[in-house]
């Protein structure tokens, strides 16, 4: 059965993905460095932690990620902690990054 969730959407003009839940806001931002990604920054509002939000966005950043074929530099503690939870994420990390 597929998990329901909040709808993440790529915000390209702000660097970040983001989900609208009950009117605010919570997003994963980035900076985009050539072919490297820095996750540097994510942000759940109190009232929705524990719902699995932050990780979606995440997911959905490294899943970006993959697709353009880029590498990523953790900035984000929450985005080192979910990678080192997720080893098949390992192979996106940029040269010299660690977890």
């Amino acid at each position: 059965m597929p998990e329901s969730g909040p709808t993440i959407t790529h915000n390209v003009v702000q660097h970040r993905f983001e989900a609208r839940v009950e009117g605010t806001l919570a997003h994963c931002d980035y900076r985009l460095d050539g072919t490297v990604l820095q996750l540097i920054h994510t942000e759940v509002p109190a009232a929705l932690e524990g719902r699995g939000i932050a990780a979606r966005l995440v997911a959905a950043a490294l899943a970006w990620a993959r697709a353009e074929g880029l590498s990523v530099v953790p900035v984000c503690s929450y985005v080192r902690a979910y990678m080192r939870r997720h080893p098949e994420s390992a192979d996106l990390l940029a040269g010299g990054a660690a977890l």
